[in-house]
C-alpha cells in the first residue's frame, strides 16, 4: 500500500506568494559562508543541510490523497484542488490507469472543487470514475454545485464512465483492499475512512475534531483505531486555537497526538492545515508535536507533517 499527498490544505488553496518566495530567498543567502561556495560538493552539503521550511512548500492545494493498492487498484480520497496534480502526474505514466475508486469524506467546497480539473482522466471514455459515499443522495450534491451559474461545465461532459455507490453495508471491497468508514464530529458531517490490505491498515480522518466518545475503549472504537499502521488525522489548530475554536469541527495537533498514542497508532500524519500558515510556521508545529511526544508515556510514534508529494509505504 502507498500513500501519497496531492493536496494537503484546509478551507481554501494557499499558493505561496511572491513576497514568502522571497523572504525564503533572503533566510537562504544570509546563511552562506565562503567555505559553502567553494565547491559543487559544498553547495550541495549546504542545501542539504537548510530546514526543510526554506526548501521547496508544503503546499497549498486542498484535500486529496492517493492510495495505490499493491494490485494497483487507485484509492482517492476527495477531490480538492490536489486532484488536477494527480491527475497530471498519471497521464505521463507509462501504465495509463483507466480506473479510479474515489470516496468522499464529506462535501464541502474545498473537497470538491478540483473534480472538473481531473483531466484528462474525467472527461476520457475510456476511463472509470466510481465514486463512493455513505450518504445516500450525494450524487446531487455533485451535479448542482456542477451547474450554471457556479460552473460552466456539468457532469454530463465528464465522458468517463461514471458510478455512483451508496456505502451501506461495511466493507466495501476494492481489489485486495477493504474500506470501512465511520461518522466523526464536524459541521454537516464527516466520515473518516479505514482501509485494510495485506494486513496493513491506514486511516484517513480529515476535518474532524476529536471529542471524548472518541477515545473511549469500547469495542466499536478498538476495531476502527487500534494499532493502526498509519493515520492521516486533521490537525489544523494549535491549542489556544482548538479551545477558542470550539465546534468548528477541526481539532490541534497536540490532541492528534495524544489520540495517537491512546490507540497505539505507529505513523501519524498532521493533516488539513491552516491556510494562513506559512511553512515556517508549519514545520514549527510538526516541531511542537515531536516536542509533545516525548512527554507522553507512548514516545515510538513516528510523526510527519503532510505536504504535496509526500509518499508512504506500508
Amino acid at each position: 500500500m502507498v500513500v501519497r499527498f496531492w493536496g494537503v490544505r484546509g478551507s481554501i488553496p494557499t499558493p505561496i506568494t511572491q513576497s514568502q518566495i522571497q523572504s525564503k530567498i533572503a533566510a537562504i543567502v544570509q546563511r552562506i559562508q565562503p567555505k559553502d561556495l567553494v565547491s559543487q560538493e559544498a553547495r550541495e552539503e549546504f542545501l542539504a543541510n537548510l530546514p526543510k521550511y526554506l526548501m521547496g512548500t508544503v503546499g497549498g492545494n486542498t484535500t486529496c490523497i492517493e492510495v495505490r493498492l499493491s494490485d494497483n487498484n487507485i484509492i482517492i480520497f476527495d477531490c480538492g484542488s490536489g486532484i488536477r496534480e494527480l491527475g497530471n502526474s498519471m497521464k505521463n505514466q507509462p501504465d495509463y490507469v483507466r480506473e479510479y475508486n474515489i470516496f468522499f469524506t464529506h462535501f464541502h467546497w474545498d473537497h470538491l472543487q478540483g473534480l472538473p480539473f481531473f483531466i484528462p482522466q474525467a472527461y476520457d471514455p475510456r476511463c472509470g470514475l466510481n465514486f463512493h459515499s455513505p450518504r445516500k443522495e450525494y450524487r446531487g450534491f455533485l451535479e448542482e454545485q456542477m451547474k450554471n451559474p457556479y460552473f460552466p461545465v456539468t457532469m454530463d461532459a465528464l465522458n468517463a464512465k461514471k458510478t455512483f455507490t451508496h456505502l451501506a453495508k461495511q466493507p466495501q471491497k476494492i481489489g485486495n483492499g477493504n474500506v470501512f468508514w465511520r461518522p466523526m464530529k464536524h459541521p454537516g458531517g464527516c466520515f473518516a475512512y479505514k482501509i485494510v490490505e495485506n494486513g496493513k491498515t491506514m486511516i484517513f480522518s480529515t476535518d474532524t475534531e476529536l471529542i471524548e466518545r472518541d477515545f473511549i475503549k469500547n469495542e466499536e472504537n478498538k476495531r476502527f483505531f487500534e494499532g493502526v499502521d498509519l493515520l492521516i488525522l486533521d490537525s489544523q489548530y494549535t491549542l489556544d486555537e482548538a479551545i477558542e475554536k470550539y465546534d468548528w469541527g477541526h481539532s490541534s495537533y497536540s490532541l492528534a497526538v495524544d489520540f495517537a498514542a491512546a490507540w497505539n497508532i505507529k505513523k501519524l500524519v498532521l493533516f488539513h492545515h491552516e491556510p494562513q500558515y506559512n511553512d515556517k510556521k508549519l514545520y514549527s508545529i510538526l516541531n511542537s508535536a515531536s516536542w509533545y511526544l516525548q512527554h507522553l508515556e507512548k514516545k515510538d510514534i513516528e510523526i510527519f507533517l503532510a505536504r504535496e508529494n509526500l509518499e508512504i509505504r506500508l
